[in-house]
């Protein structure tokens, strides 16, 4: 019997409101660059799907009643989106599931903030991460000092100096088969229901059942738009990206 290839699928959660970025809407609808930034990102998977048989769906989830985005061909909207990242995520693979996806399918969940994203990057974390056995993230090494402090941010003293030769950033894509992926945050949000702290990505899930993924270096520039500035350097970069092409 022959084997079955494993298919790729994108999972975008984006059922955040996104407080901290300011702005009277979620972050990921506000303008940047002349449309809204999760269509920057939305572009960026739809054009590796272009050429990549392989990408079958792009699944972007939302909270319920949330209709800024519509369905095209390129990309599904779900508004099934849950109170934590971990329950968006959970919620996406089970749709993905329902529409054919299988557990041995790699699945690549990415912010739906990190607008800068290239088709490059998201080959590159594909290619790098087909044929390992738990799959990886894209991730950048920490390029500066890292101080820990106290807890009292407001008054924010140095602790410690901790070493940053092995410490990395983690980003997105972050790419796992998608029947590992949902044991994982199944895990994880059992625990967190019985006060463990949440997960605040896939890999962190994935660690918990004691495997370790990949890592796969990526850019400074896949970061997640986060604070009022961030917006004003991604728009720099997009303009500059125009400019070059």
């Amino acid at each position: 019997m022959t084997a079955l290839v494993p298919q790729f699928h994108v999972l975008i959660p984006c059922a955040g409101t996104g407080t901290r970025a300011g702005g009277s809407l979620p972050k990921q609808y506000q303008a940047v660059a002349g449309q809204a930034l999760v269509l920057h990102t939305l572009a960026a998977f739809a054009a590796v799907a272009a050429s990549q048989p392989s990408l079958r769906q792009v699944l972007v989830v939302v909270a319920p009643g949330d209709t800024f985005l519509s369905s095209t061909s390129a990309w599904s909207v779900v508004p099934q989106g849950g109170a934590t990242r971990a329950d968006t995520v959970a919620q996406g693979l089970a749709e993905l599931r329902a529409r054919g996806a299988r557990d041995e399918d790699w699945v690549l969940v990415h912010d739906a903030a990190r607008c800068l994203i290239t088709p490059a990057q998201i080959d590159a974390l594909m290619v790098a991460c087909a044929d390992d056995p738990v799959g990886g993230l894209l991730a950048l090494p920490l390029p500066d000092t890292l101080k820990q402090a106290g807890v009292d941010r407001e008054n924010a003293r140095v602790q410690a100096t901790l070493d940053r030769a092995d410490k990395w950033l983690a980003q997105t894509p972050q790419m796992f088969r998608l029947g590992q992926l949902a044991q994982a945050l199944a895990q994880a949000l059992d625990q967190a229901a019985q006060g463990a702290a949440a997960v605040t990505d896939e890999a962190s899930a994935i660690e918990a059942l004691g495997l370790a993924p990949r890592l796969v270096p990526g850019s400074a520039q896949n970061f997640k738009v986060t604070y009022p500035e961030d917006f004003a350097l991604a728009e720099a970069v997009l303009q500059a990206r125009k400019k070059s092409a």
